[in-house]
């Protein structure tokens, strides 16, 4: 597994400094994904018309609900093969030798999951720390209308111990495998009081609940080192893997990369999550509190 000593995140700021730079490859990872009404309510839509009205000059659209996601899986953006992730990098112009800075529009969650992809290639890539809100509320420039990405030529392999499946997960309770199960969605979500996307409401049993939105400050940046160790307590106590999920891999991937910036080692995605688990009526699922 490949590792970095230098942060993931970028600010406005020091992004801006660069802009010029020809080998700078910045990507809007947005994703629209509304909050539920009632329970199943899963809709989600391109964010490439958002970029298209507004972006930070010269950032390409990645698609992560389509070229970058397994259309025969059962669930929404599923890791694809690496052949079709291959094809999706290259045509964004994704390589090694490329600069590589992502944000959304949103919460951060999307360009989380796209910097952990790409590190579960051995790419270390960088995350805009506030994202778009962040660029906009420091008055950077910004620009509409679509962007040509230059194509690059670049085969990745994924890396063993970035992904976990459901099989693995399985494997967890079953007590045939060592981890701590984390999810990463909110407390509501976790003990099934709140209107949820997926089929069932509730938790994977022995889960820990540590929100995703806790790892951030009110201005979307990711909380200070020691302010995140707090957060992530439970987790640093112990040298065996984690395994985070939530509902579809997305915001436990902001997880995951706050877990990378307080230097916890051996995490793991579980890239189906709920919306993998929740579908399958025989997957145990349990609500209410996790035991103090």
């Amino acid at each position: 597994m490949s590792d970095t000593t230098s942060s993931p995140l970028i600010s406005p700021q020091a992004l801006y400094a660069v802009l010029s730079d020809l080998n700078l490859l910045i990507i809007d990872a947005t994703v629209e994904l509304p909050a539920p009404r009632f329970d199943g309510d899963y809709q989600v839509r391109s964010g490439r018309d958002g970029w298209l009205q507004a972006h930070i000059p010269g950032a390409v659209h990645a698609d992560l609900y389509g070229a970058l996601a397994d259309q025969q899986a059962s669930f929404s953006f599923a890791l694809p093969g690496i052949e079709q992730l291959a094809r999706g990098f290259a045509e964004l112009g994704i390589s090694p030798q490329r600069r590589v800075v992502i944000y959304d529009r949103n919460d951060g969650f999307w360009a989380a999951r796209l910097w952990w992809m790409l590190r579960s290639v051995g790419l270390q890539a960088e995350v805009l720390d506030g994202g778009f809100k962040a660029w906009q509320h420091a008055g950077l420039p910004q620009q509409g209308g679509d962007v040509a990405p230059q194509a690059s030529h670049w085969q990745p392999a994924y890396e063993q111990g970035f992904w976990i499946d459901r099989a693995g997960v399985e494997a967890i309770l079953a007590g045939e495998r060592s981890a701590t199960l984390v999810c990463a969605l909110s407390a509501g979500l976790f003990e099934g009081s709140a209107v949820t996307r997926y089929a069932r409401r509730g938790h994977i049993p022995g889960s820990l609940n540590i929100p995703a939105r806790g790892l951030f400050d009110e201005h979307g940046r990711y909380l200070q080192p020691q302010a995140l160790r707090t957060v992530l307590e439970p987790l640093l106590q112990t040298t065996a893997p984690v395994a985070v999920y939530c509902g579809g891999g997305i915001s436990a991937a902001a997880q995951a990369l706050a877990l990378t910036l307080v230097g916890r080692a051996n995490v793991l995605l579980y890239d189906g999550s709920l919306q993998e688990w929740a579908a399958d009526s025989r997957l145990p699922l349990t609500t209410g509190a996790a035991p103090a």
